[in-house]
């Protein structure tokens, strides 16, 4: 698979990081048993990833905007070329010693997300996907799963916790959805649960209170890879507004017939 220039950017970018993240995730395990923790450690794994993703991505195109967790958002010289950027997806997981975090980055033009980067760098998988060329997993074409019986379907999502607002919402979901399909999985990495969506590992994901640099590049990998991604609520964008749901074509409807009744 040979990409543009900008996704070529985008996956070194991304390797960079994530080998950053791997030497420091090493350390975790150490500092879980000490009387400090990790939390401290973690943060200043995090920022030092987004500044290496700063680092190349604008170093490479110094004229396109940007956004990212750690750093905010800057508007660029190119008014409609953008940057979003998660330099640690997961970090929770991160913080628990837990093999599942992801570096995410996405290339957004004129208000449409054109390319996406998640690598998961524990595991060396590298997912992308570029508009109309497709997704990818390393060397391997991904294409989202077949099933189209709710009860043979996996879904993926993320519970609310702390001063989340929509856990009522979310148990109002699992209440609907659990008698209906194979099961649901909360793995802490919405960029993965994408990924894992286009992949086919699972059916489908949903999710509310997200940001931006959550599921830009998870976007656009579920809709190279064949799926449907639209928002939870009616009128809403899942990038700007934050809840979506994404999923295999022949499902979709049914799916998010659940997930939006209310």
């Amino acid at each position: 698979m040979v990409g543009s220039a900008n996704l070529n950017i985008m996956i070194k970018a991304a390797r960079l990081a994530g080998r950053s993240l791997v030497k420091d995730f090493r350390e975790v395990e150490n500092l879980q048993v000490s009387t400090k923790g990790a939390g401290d450690f973690v943060s200043k794994a995090d920022i030092s990833a987004e500044n290496i993703l700063k680092e190349e991505l604008l170093g490479a195109r110094p004229t396109y905007g940007w956004l990212g967790e750690e750093t905010g958002g800057a508007d660029g010289q190119d008014p409609t070329r953008r940057w979003i950027v998660d330099p640690l997806d997961g970090t929770t997981n991160f913080l628990h010693g837990l093999p599942h975090w992801a570096v995410s980055i996405a290339l957004e033009h004129k208000g449409e997300i054109v390319a996406g980067v998640v690598f998961d760098a524990a595991k060396d998988e590298m997912f992308f996907a570029e508009k109309g060329a497709g997704a990818w997993m390393n060397e391997t074409r991904l294409r989202v799963s077949g099933r189209h019986r709710m009860i043979e379907a996996i879904f993926a999502t993320g519970v609310p916790f702390a001063s989340k607002k929509t856990l009522p919402a979310t148990l109002h979901d699992f209440g609907r959805l659990l008698p209906q399909c194979a099961g649901v999985r909360r793995w802490g990495a919405a960029s993965l649960d994408l990924a894992y969506v286009a992949a086919g590992r699972y059916d489908g994901y949903w999710e509310r209170e997200l940001n931006a640099w959550d599921i830009a590049a998870g976007i656009i990998i579920v809709k190279e890879a064949g799926g449907l991604v639209g928002p939870i609520r009616d009128g809403h964008n899942p990038v700007e507004d934050g809840d979506i749901i994404a999923a295999n074509g022949t499902i979709f409807e049914t799916f998010a017939k659940v997930v939006r009744e209310r």
